[in-house]
């Protein structure tokens, strides 16, 4: 008997230990971040945060670096991320591929995509730069990157029918801080970039940075979005969403903000995420019309797109008349 009753406190004591590991995993949350400068640097930036997060969630909150948009999104995927500051164009992909969305939006105006060579180059402009690309090396930015490759993909090459995999010398996807060094070494003749890392790089490389001059800026992109996937237990969205919102009153909270290059957050939702959506089908778009497609094959598919072009317009109509 006595065994039996060992036996069962023996199972009693195992079962309260896995159901209070299970409960201390499950106040981890996994927020992912794109390393665009060295780890060091990102970890003296955002560390505090992570800890006001960690005091006002309750959760025990565990950043996530990773080196390109792709393993972002597919953490997102496999629960790996639970929450992540993307960009646009990356945002769109975790919402279409891995059920994730946009809960939240950074304040700030919105931020440029850059084309950027040394100052001492002779490439001043985009003509300049398209006129010798035979001869020169490229650093494009990670594919799933907004403003490090479908802005400048779309206004700088495609809508001239350009390929930027194919027109140059060499080409490379880099992230920001990569394609930046890489052109003030002299390893690249010319790069994407953007305006927010363009003033994070005064900060952490000075000397390069002096070295560097923008040749093209386009048009404002809107600030990034901030995305939980949806799998996410409603209580803790709403710890989460709290955090972002509520936060940033405090001059110790606008000091943390301040060395992210951000001031407030604001309420969003995927439909933050319809400019860039046409964006990207007008990109399509001229590929496709510029491209050695049939007739009937061209049509069709410009007429596919057209269709998605016409639709997103009705949703961004419908939004601007509830809009006071």
């Amino acid at each position: 008997m006595f065994h039996r009753i060992g036996r069962h406190l023996v199972s009693v004591i195992l079962l309260a230990g896995c159901l209070l590991s299970n409960a201390q995993a499950a106040q981890s949350l996994h927020f992912g971040i794109i390393s665009t400068e060295s780890r060091e640097n990102l970890e003296s930036i955002w560390q505090p945060f992570f800890d006001d997060m960690t005091q006002a969630t309750g959760f025990e909150v565990q950043p996530v670096y990773v080196n390109d948009y792709a393993e972002l999104i597919d953490g997102l995927r496999g629960q790996r991320v639970d929450v992540a500051w993307l960009g646009n164009m990356a945002a769109v992909e975790a919402v279409d591929r891995s059920d994730a969305e946009v809960f939240a939006q950074t304040t700030l105006n919105g931020y440029q995509g850059l084309l950027i060579t040394r100052k001492d180059s002779p490439i001043n402009t985009v003509d300049d730069l398209l006129r010798q690309s035979r001869q020169l090396r490229f650093g494009n930015g990670d594919p799933n990157s907004t403003s490090g490759y479908l802005v400048p993909g779309y206004y700088v090459f495609a809508r001239q029918h350009i390929d930027p995999a194919t027109a140059f010398k060499r080409t490379i996807n880099q992230n920001h801080q990569a394609n930046a060094l890489s052109v003030a070494s002299g390893e690249l003749d010319a790069a994407t970039f953007n305006s927010d890392n363009w003033e994070r790089l005064a900060l952490t490389h000075p000397q390069q940075l002096a070295q560097l001059k923008i040749i093209w800026k386009s048009p404002l992109i809107p600030s990034d979005p901030i995305v939980w996937r949806k799998s996410l237990l409603p209580d803790s969205k709403a710890k989460v969403r709290a955090f972002f919102l509520g936060y940033g009153t405090t001059e110790q909270q606008k000091a943390v903000l301040k060395g992210l290059q951000q001031t407030r957050f604001t309420a969003s939702s995927n439909d933050q995420l319809l400019p860039i959506r046409q964006l990207r089908l007008f990109k399509q778009r001229t590929d496709v019309a510029a491209s050695g497609l049939s007739v009937d094959e061209k049509t069709l598919r410009l007429r596919a797109i057209d269709e998605a072009l016409a639709r997103l317009q009705d949703r961004i109509n419908a939004l601007e008349k509830r809009t006071p």
